[in-house]
């Protein structure tokens, strides 16, 4: 975003070479790359002012959006394992709790021994 909308007219005292331009977020200033965007390329169908940071950032979304294509599957797997393990961890609850209540409530009573005969 930042060197898309960072060129400027280069500062007092800063001699550029021919073909370099001035941007402020590239190291040392100076880059071959001339402006990319300016105010008005483009018409947006919704009304939308197309200013030079506007159309950084729908470049820089698109360029996110381009660089993971599996984006939205891993997003949708995600989801079906966090549910798919909900719901196995509510079930396990459950069977635990029926198999072993048996053996949490049961109660034991210790009676006197036997007295054996002598």
């Amino acid at each position: 975003f930042s060197l898309l909308t960072g060129s400027r007219a280069p500062p007092v005292g800063v001699e550029l070479r021919a073909g370099l331009y001035y941007n402020t977020y590239y190291t040392g200033g100076a880059i071959a790359m001339p402006p990319p965007l300016s105010d008005n390329q483009i018409e947006y169908e919704d009304g939308t002012p197309a200013t030079v940071s506007q159309m950084a950032k729908d470049v820089v979304q698109f360029m996110a959006w381009a660089a993971e294509p599996g984006h939205d599957e891993r997003k949708l797997m995600g989801l079906k394992l966090v549910s798919g393990s909900f719901v196995g961890a509510m079930t396990m609850g459950v069977w635990y709790r029926s198999i072993n209540i048996a053996k949490k409530t049961r109660r034991i009573d210790f009676t006197n021994p036997m007295v054996r005969p002598q």
